[in-house]
């Protein structure tokens, strides 16, 4: 009973302010990327929501085919980061929302561990054959300026060039 009220603590901490917004992504320059292989091969999830739900079962937000995943595996959880309000990260918890753990657990980067605040390049293992790889990307772009190769600008020499004139003769 304790293992089950301590993992509640690691999902519910921190966030109270993301449970009202399931669907609105907050405005940051970040996007958040799960990389999933499978038994079905590579998937691609870009995360948006508070909260997903991770495993074989039909209802989950993250489908995982795979005989050796748990039906709800693992939930990830937005959370936001105190030095800005607009940014956040995700946190993997093994088993679902409720507590309940997993079967086989989570490899988060080699060392199996029951949550991980997820970093940039972050490995995790499901089970044999059934992994994901998160990725932290980050806009450096500033709203109001332009990428410099928006605008691809050629000079030319006048010297350069051939004068059809010129070769005819």
């Amino acid at each position: 009973m304790t293992v089950n009220n301590n993992k509640q603590t690691l999902i519910n901490q921190n966030s109270a302010d993301s449970d009202n917004n399931i669907s609105m992504t907050p405005e940051t320059n970040e996007n958040h990327l799960l990389i999933l292989e499978d038994d079905q091969g590579r998937k691609e999830f870009p995360l948006e929501n508070s909260v997903y739900s991770i495993g074989r079962d039909r209802d989950c937000n993250i489908r995982l085919v795979s005989q050796f995943v748990s039906r709800r595996h693992a939930t990830l959880v937005r959370l936001p980061r105190e030095q800005n309000s607009h940014s956040y990260y995700y946190r993997i918890v093994d088993g679902d929302a409720k507590g309940k753990p997993s079967a086989n657990g989570l490899m988060i980067n080699g060392r199996k561990i029951p949550a991980h605040d997820l970093k940039n390049e972050d490995e995790i293992v499901f089970g044999p054959q059934v992994r994901a790889i998160y990725y932290l990307l980050k806009n450096t772009q500033r709203s109001g300026q332009t990428d410099s190769s928006e605008y691809d600008i050629t000079l030319i020499n006048p010297g350069m060039t051939e004068d059809t004139e010129d070769i005819e003769e």
